[in-house]
């Protein structure tokens, strides 16, 4: 076969049904995210919240961090009459992706100088429902189809859900603007926006109803007799301590490491990210300059590095595209503090913002990838959702700071040392790839 046809048959995966499922599933799950972290700090920024503030704001976040305190539930617990309906995993998708819509309208008739407080607690509800409907898009994708078939899931998953990032981040900011009736913040501008976003939900929605519930491994057990403390044990066994033990019984040591890559993999680009909305204000960039450069270049980069990096995976594995995803993540961040020096110039801006989403894509692509691999489809949803949960915690945490660590040292200083913290993850790669190059000559 030519070499051209071997990649247009690669390229192909991409137009099942299967497929296009997740897609849209992953713009589902990606509009939410910005609306909490992303284009709610421009808003707050705008408000005249103070930096500092606006940093501690982007804790709400922490929800996806956390979220494998609940990930079992969505494993072993039946939601009454929707279960019988739609299966497990669509009625918990449902009823999150509800909970999401009524967040975000909710939050579109607030005020942040007046209702900060407020806002902030919908937020939490926001990144809570959120975080829930990640869990169980994730068990979705991977109970949707055979280990071969994932990279593209990955891949198409990643599209969607940084399409709709950027249709919540550029879409709102043009909304915004749309709507105002002045270059300044008008708050009417941003509260139409939102609502506005709270009706993209649908697609997710519609989706959810009319996919196919998927075949899933997880074991039917028969009800435990004894009292109510004796079900609460064998429950707890099950569903929260069985997935952990079943994770460290299979890698060993090993898992050690798999959890500090997991840990420190998106360190650099997340706790940058906190503040880059908030940089685009300072720097006098308007809500339409940032809205355009993000919604022409950001989507076409977002799809070149998604698709990109599920052909890429599939050619050259996953272990070598997550080095130079990460690689490339860290070094972007330098782009963000030459724009410090340089000043306003809507050409950096475009460069930067491409340069970041082909290497976000890239990156991500290999992380999901990478992270259904090591699941069990025995506990898809709660050994996913730890993944996910700890690839967050610690960038998350972090990012709360950042606001306090601009004012302190500036903007220039600050990307240098996002950029420093992508060290330890290409390290770890590293480590790992060597360690699996000495298991598979030991077998050999």
């Amino acid at each position: 076969m030519p070499y051209y046809l071997a990649w247009l048959k690669s390229l192909s995966i991409y137009c099942q049904r299967r497929v296009l499922a997740i897609f849209i599933l992953g713009f589902s799950s990606g509009l939410p995210l910005m609306l909490v972290f992303g284009v709610l700090s421009f808003w707050l920024r705008e408000a005249g919240v103070s930096r500092a503030d606006i940093g501690y704001f982007s804790w709400v976040a922490l929800a996806y961090a956390i979220k494998w305190l609940w990930s079992p539930l969505a494993d072993h617990l039946q939601i009454p009459y929707l279960h019988n309906m739609l299966g497990r995993r669509r009625s918990w998708l449902l009823i999150s992706q509800l909970a999401v819509m009524i967040a975000v309208l909710f939050m579109s008739g607030m005020d942040p100088k007046q209702e900060l407080a407020l806002m902030a607690a919908f937020a939490v509800l926001l990144a809570f429902a959120s975080a829930t409907q990640d869990i169980n898009v994730d068990a979705f994708r991977i109970e949707s189809a055979p280990e071969q078939m994932q990279a593209a899931l990955a891949a198409a998953y990643l599209t969607g859900y940084r399409l709709a990032m950027i249709l919540a981040s550029a879409g709102t900011l043009w909304l915004a603007a749309l709507f105002s009736d002045n270059q300044g913040y008008d708050l009417v501008g941003w509260q139409r926006a939102y609502l506005i976003m709270a009706l993209c939900m649908l697609p997710g929605i519609l989706t959810t109803l009319l996919s196919k519930e998927p075949l899933s491994n997880l074991q039917q057990h028969s009800a435990i007799q004894g009292n109510v403390l004796q079900r609460f044990a064998a429950w707890l066994q099950q569903a929260v301590v069985a997935p952990f033990t079943d994770f460290f019984s299979r890698y060993k040591w090993h898992a050690l490491l798999i959890l500090a890559l997991i840990a420190c993999y998106r360190l650099s680009d997340v706790v940058m990210g906190v503040m880059a909305n908030v940089f685009y204000v300072d720097m006098g960039y308007s809500k339409e300059e940032v809205a355009s450069v993000s919604k022409i270049y950001g989507v076409i980069m977002t799809l070149v590095g998604a698709a990109l990096g599920g052909v890429l995976i599939n050619r050259f594995g996953t272990l070598r595209i997550l080095f130079v995803g990460a690689l490339l993540s860290a070094v972007t961040n330098l782009l963000f503090a030459a724009l410090s020096q340089i000043g306003y110039d809507l050409a950096w801006l475009t460069l930067i913002i491409s340069a970041d989403n082909l290497s976000a894509g890239i990156a991500t692509s290999a992380f999901i990838a990478y992270l259904s691999s090591l699941v069990n489809l025995a506990f898809t949803a709660t050994q996913y959702a730890m993944f996910s949960s700890l690839m967050l915690l610690l960038p998350k945490f972090a990012g709360g700071f950042s606001g306090h660590w601009v004012e302190q040292m500036g903007y220039g200083p600050f990307f240098v040392m996002t950029a420093v913290m992508g060290i330890p993850a290409l390290l770890l790669i590293i480590a790992l790839a060597r360690y699996n190059t000495i298991k598979q000559n030991a077998a050999g």
